[in-house]
């Protein structure tokens, strides 16, 4: 038993949790400074509100940008280089931050957003190429905790550095934890080796897109719960809105932790049609919230599909695509959440302003998590886990893509 208990971890194993550290310390950069950077718009740099919500949101548009391109990137020139590239770029962006005025201020948000997208798409796909086949999905839902995690300490570290020292602080851990994520990154094992560049390749991958589409429509429920739950429930008086969104949130992370495995014992199609009708299920009860406790029950029932869904999805994408297009599959199919999060508020706001009441959203919501499970009933197909197409000899023409 002893010795047993003394065994190392496999290489795999340590490479996984050398990947998600990583990517937790990108995310703790961009946590961080969550909660520091509407005080240092208004205050040393005298902006106003409309200004503050550019800048925050402005990391958004270079992600999406930049998930495509770092997975093609990743398929070229290796998982590893993509993520020191990535993790280097989000350092460069504190770095920014101790310029003073707003130019180099949103530069920095581009900056960090070209970043954080370039290694969670290429550290996604690492952890897919070292991932057994017969366990991906609970992997890579293992590997979406680091996003959470980081989201979730990131804002309090910030708000304490600001508190204990000033924005310097903040901005000096900014620029360390993703520095210290390349440092770890350069010493990890990638299996990857890249294709010859002959081999066709193209920046957005087919595949992906059905897929992408499906995850985006279920992405819509998390921008309706984040924007309007608590003004939904002061609405309807019960309050208690930020305790909802908490229940949500735990329910995440609880769902991948206990139940990561479902998209492997299930399979990916199953389990990703059963999520988005969860979520539709529990965005209906959220919408008609008679009590809090029916409330928290719709909470943690999205919650628990939310957490699913993308690990199942991702499954449908990987198992499709040979490794040497694996990079572009993965970056094409994550940049889905992007649009279904930047498209979410605008989209559930509009429901509220027609329908004249917050419920509207969750219904506009439920819709969109229905409309996904029918994308994914009636138009995905998939391979079966761990047996995606062999890759095509260099200089060969690729096959028909599977999908219908």
């Amino acid at each position: 038993m002893a010795r047993r208990l003394a065994r190392k971890p496999t290489p795999a194993v340590a490479a996984f949790a050398g990947i998600f550290a990583v990517t937790l310390l990108g995310l703790l950069s961009v946590g961080a400074v969550i909660p520091v950077l509407p005080r240092y718009v208004k205050g040393p740099l005298g902006e106003g509100d409309f200004v503050v919500g550019f800048v925050v949101g402005a990391f958004a548009f270079t992600g999406l940008a930049a998930r495509p391109l770092a997975g093609h990137f990743a398929d070229l020139r290796g998982r590893r280089l993509a993520v020191i590239l990535g993790s280097l770029l989000a350092a460069v962006a504190g770095l920014l931050y101790f310029i003073p005025g707003l130019p180099a201020l949103v530069l920095s948000r581009f900056a960090l957003g070209a970043g954080e997208g370039t290694v969670f798409t290429a550290g996604a796909t690492w952890v897919v190429d070292l991932a057994p086949p017969e366990r991906r999905g609970r992997i890579v839902g293992l590997y979406g905790l680091a996003v959470w995690t980081g989201l979730s300490l990131g804002p309090p570290i910030g708000d304490l550095l600001l508190r204990v020292g000033d924005y310097e602080l903040v901005w000096a851990f900014a620029t360390a934890a993703p520095l210290l994520g390349a440092a770890i990154a350069s010493r990890l094992p990638d299996p990857h080796v890249p294709g010859s560049r002959e081999e066709p390749r193209t920046l957005i991958a087919r595949e992906s897109l059905r897929p992408g589409a499906a995850l985006g429509l279920g992405v819509i429920g998390y921008a309706a719960i984040a924007a309007f739950v608590i003004l939904h429930l002061d609405e309807r008086g019960i309050g208690h809105g930020t305790l909802a969104f908490s229940v949500f949130a735990v329910t995440v992370v609880v769902t991948r932790l206990v139940g990561g495995d479902l998209p492997d014992r299930l399979g990916p199609v199953r389990c990703a049609t059963a999520a988005a009708a969860v979520e539709a299920l529990g965005l209906a009860v959220v919408a008609l919230a008679p009590s809090l406790p029916v409330t928290l029950l719709g909470a943690s029932a999205m919650g628990a599909a939310f957490s699913t869904l993308y690990p199942a999805l991702i499954l449908t994408v990987v198992d499709r695509v040979p490794e040497s297009r694996r990079g572009s599959a993965v970056g094409t199919f994550t940049a889905f959440f992007d649009v279904g999060v930047g498209l979410g508020g605008p989209l559930t706001g509009a429901a509220v302003a027609l329908g004249g009441a917050y419920a509207a959203a969750f219904w506009l919501a439920a819709a969109c998590a229905a409309a996904s499970a029918v994308v994914i009933a009636t138009k995905l197909r998939t391979t079966s886990p761990g047996m995606a197409p062999a890759a095509p000899a260099a200089g060969s023409t690729p096959g028909p893509d599977p999908s219908p």
